[in-house]
C-alpha cells in the first residue's frame, strides 16, 4: 500500500479525522471551526472537499501572524523548529487541535 503525503490528501479527509478528534472529547464542530478560522481565515463551509491540505493551507485566505508564537510538540516534534514551512503550518493546526482535545479554553488556545 502507498503511504499518501499529508499534502495530497484531501481537505474532505483530513478534517473528519480533526472533528473526531475534537469531539471524543468533548468539544464541537464549532470550537474546531473557530480554531481553524483564526490560524487560517478559512471557513470550513467555503472549503473546497477536493482541495488537497497542502492547498488548503498554501491558499488559506489570512494566515494569523502569532501562528509564530505556536510552540510545543506534535508527535514529539517541536512545532518551532519544522524547517518546512508548509508542515509547520500543519502541525500548528495540529497543536491547536491537540489543545482543544485536552481541555483547554478557546481564549488560551487563540493566543
Amino acid at each position: 500500500m502507498v503511504r499518501q503525503s499529508i499534502f495530497d490528501m484531501k481537505a474532505a479527509k483530513v478534517y473528519p479525522l480533526l472533528l473526531n478528534k475534537a469531539e471524543r472529547k468533548g468539544r464541537t464542530k464549532e470550537e474546531l471551526d473557530e480554531v481553524i478560522r483564526w490560524l487560517t481565515g478559512w471557513d470550513m463551509d467555503e472549503v473546497d472537499p477536493e482541495m488537497s491540505w497542502g492547498a488548503f493551507f498554501e491558499n488559506a485566505p489570512c494566515m494569523n501572524p502569532r501562528a509564530q508564537l505556536i510552540t510545543g510538540k506534535v508527535c514529539g516534534i517541536a512545532v518551532e523548529s519544522i524547517e518546512d514551512p508548509l508542515m509547520q503550518k500543519i502541525r500548528w493546526l495540529d497543536k491547536l487541535v491537540d489543545e482543544l482535545a485536552k481541555g483547554r479554553p478557546l481564549e488560551k488556545i487563540l493566543r
